[in-house]
């Protein structure tokens, strides 16, 4: 990791990527199933939160809970294409925030739980009792 300074990364190397859905059951699963991949560290699921846009020529009003992931930005390009597969929307909201600065302890776990390491496989079912 690239510091400049005490608990400074390097200008943009780490992310906090945020989308929106209609429904907490979507969220957590988006939140659960990127972590999982590692493509990202964490998630966090916040809301629900009043939001209100245009579309379709209309002004609409939803429901909607924030997924928030942090991820080095490296990564960013592959949680994207997740999201737009996975998402219910048909534009999902996605955007990135670079990181200003953090503690050095946890920019290197985002770096080291993001590595590309094997994903431990789920437990076999057990048998049942005799």
């Amino acid at each position: 990791m690239a510091v400049n300074g005490a608990d400074r990364p390097a200008a943009g190397e780490y992310l906090q990527v945020q989308t929106t859905t209609d429904s907490r059951a979507e969220a957590m699963e988006l939140a659960r199933a990127a972590v999982a991949a590692r493509l990202a560290a964490c998630s966090q699921v916040a809301g629900p939160v009043a939001s209100t846009y245009w579309w379709n020529d209309e002004i609409e009003k939803a429901e909607e809970w924030f997924v928030f992931f942090k991820l080095p930005a490296d990564r960013y390009q592959e949680l994207a294409a997740f999201l737009v597969e996975k998402h219910s929307y048909d534009e999902p909201e996605i955007l990135a925030t670079a990181f200003v600065a953090g503690s050095s302890s946890f920019l290197t776990w985002i770096s080291e739980e993001t590595s590309g390491r094997e994903v431990p496989a789920a437990p076999a079912p057990r048998a049942p009792a005799p």
